[in-house]
């Protein structure tokens, strides 16, 4: 799933590549892409697009006086082309989900893989209106999320640290790959509560927030869009890596499966040695 970094590289690219240039035709191929109807995907048509900004894992561009907003979900991705078909593509077949001409040739396309279609596209007069917008919480990169900000939202959260930093409305941005990354930098259990930290602890996973989402979001400067999934895969540590040592101590990098995802951590590092066999059967580790 491209989470804060790659959608960050994804809007750096789009600012480079697409300011300023018209768009000629804009064509819905999947039919569970578009989530909104009023104002229609024609009205970009013959406008130019103009600022490019993330919200968290969203990405809106502004489009005329509207904006194409979209959420790339588990499985979707953006391809840009120098250089589009004449032919236009054919509705249901393959990963197309939406396709962008512009003036003058080229543009980009939107697909998604699986079966799991979860790709979404709005088009809106404001950003917020798109309802996953407008509960995002604070970007952890932004000027104002300092130390005391990152604090606040720890306090008095009984849930574990995996799913708070994972979730959209406490911290924008954040997923399931950076999740395990920053736990690892900061030597947290996942299943760690939140509101269980101590000053200390709470300063140490912050700067591990902001040194792993910095870090990813410099190795993804300036990297081609269609490169970005495999810079993402190279510079993880633990997260995909199970049974691979980990880079710190050389242990054995572990995993515990959910029903639709699983996280990655190193034992030694994190739980004291100890591994999680199951969510449901480990103690919370502290």
């Amino acid at each position: 799933m491209p989470e804060l970094p790659e959608v960050e590289a994804l809007r750096e690219f789009l600012d480079e590549h697409l300011d300023g240039r018209v768009v000629e035709r804009v064509l819905p191929l999947a039919v569970s892409v578009l989530k909104t109807y009023e104002p229609p995907l024609t009205a970009l048509e013959g406008q130019p697009a103009g600022s490019i900004t993330r919200y968290g894992k969203f990405l809106a561009v502004r489009i005329g006086e509207l904006h194409l907003v979209t959420h790339l979900a588990r499985a979707g991705w953006l391809r840009w082309q120098d250089t589009l078909p004449d032919r236009p593509p054919r509705p249901g077949k393959g990963p197309l989900a939406l396709r962008v001409v512009l003036e003058g040739g080229g543009g980009f396309d939107l697909t998604e893989a699986g079966t799991q279609k979860r790709l979404a596209v709005y088009v809106v007069r404001d950003p917020q209106e798109v309802p996953g917008i407008a509960r995002l919480g604070p970007d952890p990169l932004a000027d104002g999320f300092d130390r005391d900000a990152f604090a606040a939202l720890l306090a008095g959260e009984r849930r574990q640290i995996k799913g708070v930093l994972r979730d959209q409305s406490v911290i924008a941005g954040i997923g399931n790959a950076y999740s395990d990354e920053i736990l690892h930098a900061a030597k947290v259990s996942p299943f760690k509560l939140a509101a269980s930290f101590e000053e200390d602890q709470v300063t140490h996973l912050y700067e591990a927030v902001q040194e792993t989402l910095r870090a990813a979001v410099e190795r993804a400067h300036g990297v081609a869009a269609g490169r970005l999934k495999a810079e993402k895969k190279s510079g993880l540590r633990v997260h995909g890596r199970t049974g691979e040592p980990c880079p710190v101590c050389g242990d054995t990098v572990r995993s515990v499966s959910f029903a639709d995802s699983s996280l990655e951590y190193c034992p030694t590092c994190q739980t004291g040695g100890k591994p999680l066999a199951d969510r449901r059967l480990s103690r919370l580790l502290k």
